[in-house]
C-alpha cells in the first residue's frame, strides 16, 4: 500500500467519551488541523521518537481516503468519493502540544502518521470496532459509532473548505485512552473489517 496524498486533514475531539474525558464540551462542528505528507509511514515501517520530545502519545483513529477531486460535495453524495478506510495513528509529541498552545509541530514530525494495512472499501465507517494495543495490551477500545461527526459529514464538511484530492487521507479522531509511547515499543492500531497496523517505536 502506498498513497501519495497531497495533505492530511485531521479531526479533533470526535468521540463523545473522549470529550467527557477530558471535560470538554462537545464541539458544535469538526475542529480541524493538518498534519503534512511526510508524516506518512506505513505498516510495520518504524515511529521515530524525535530527540525534541519526551512524552511521545499514540492516537488510534479510522482514516478516510478520498478518491478524486471533490469540492463542496454534499453529505449524501460524500462516500461515493472515498475509495475506502484504512487504520491511522495520529502519533502525538504531547509535551510540545502542551507548550506551543497549536498543534502543528507536535503532530507534524516524519512518522507521526502510520497507515495501513491496506485501504478496504466495503465496511460500514459509521459502525466499527476500534482498538489500540500496546505491547499486546489493550489501552483504546471502543467503535466508530460514538464519532460525534460521521464520516459522510467530515469529508463533506471538510470539502466545503478546501478542494480533496485522490489520496487525501482524513483521520477522523481518536476514543478515550491515549497515552504514552517508549522506544522499543510494538503499537498496534486495529479496525474491524480493515486489519491491523502495526509499527515500532524506535529512537531518532
Amino acid at each position: 500500500m502506498r498513497l501519495r496524498p497531497s495533505k492530511i486533514i485531521c479531526v479533533g475531539l470526535n468521540y463523545r467519551d473522549h470529550a467527557k474525558e477530558l471535560n470538554m464540551p462537545i464541539p458544535g462542528y469538526p475542529i480541524l488541523f493538518m498534519k503534512p505528507p511526510s508524516a506518512l509511514a506505513y505498516n510495520n515501517e518504524p515511529i521515530v521518537y524525535p530527540p525534541q520530545t519526551k512524552e511521545l502519545h499514540y492516537e488510534a483513529e479510522l482514516a478516510i481516503v478520498i478518491k478524486d477531486r471533490i469540492k463542496n460535495v454534499k453529505k449524501e453524495e460524500a462516500l461515493k468519493h472515498v475509495k475506502g478506510f484504512a487504520c491511522g495513528n495520529d502519533v502525538t509529541a504531547r509535551d510540545l502540544q502542551r507548550l506551543d498552545g497549536q498543534w502543528t509541530r507536535a503532530k507534524s514530525f516524519d512518522t507521526f502518521c502510520p497507515v495501513g494495512p491496506k485501504v478496504i472499501k466495503d465496511v460500514d465507517p459509521d459502525k466499527l470496532e476500534i482498538k489500540l494495543l500496546l505491547n499486546g495490551e489493550v489501552k483504546q477500545s471502543a467503535n466508530t459509532s460514538n464519532m460525534i461527526f460521521k464520516a459522510d459529514h467530515l469529508v463533506s464538511f471538510i470539502s466545503q473548505v478546501m478542494t480533496l484530492e485522490a489520496d487525501d487521507l482524513i483521520l477522523t479522531g481518536t476514543p478515550p485512552g491515549v497515552g504514552p509511547m517508549q522506544v522499543g515499543d510494538v503499537v498496534e492500531v486495529e479496525i474491524e473489517g480493515i486489519g491491523r497496523l502495526s509499527n515500532k517505536v524506535i529512537k531518532g
